[in-house]
């Protein structure tokens, strides 16, 4: 196996960690981290909805980058040879 496929490996096992973290973190009915850092208040007026924008923008690059990864590794991953 060469370089490359080892590399694209690592980056997928990278990707796939970080999606699982980072959906961990979304928030769903009421909890995750809005609710953690901005509490009671309303995410308009404390900095809560950027935080989830961000959020939301780092995990669609983990979606893309392990989507990107896995058809790379169908391409150039030959096992046994």
């Amino acid at each position: 196996m060469n370089v490359f496929a080892y590399v694209v490996i690592g980056i997928h096992m990278i990707c796939s960690i970080g999606l699982v973290l980072f959906v961990l973190l979304h928030s769903g009915k009421g909890t995750g981290l809005s609710s953690m850092l901005g509490g009671a208040v309303p995410t308009t007026s404390s900095g809560t909805g950027i935080i989830e924008k961000n959020l939301d923008r780092i995990t669609v690059g983990f979606a893309v980058g392990y989507a990107v990864s896995a058809l790379l590794l169908m391409v150039i991953y030959r096992p046994g040879l």
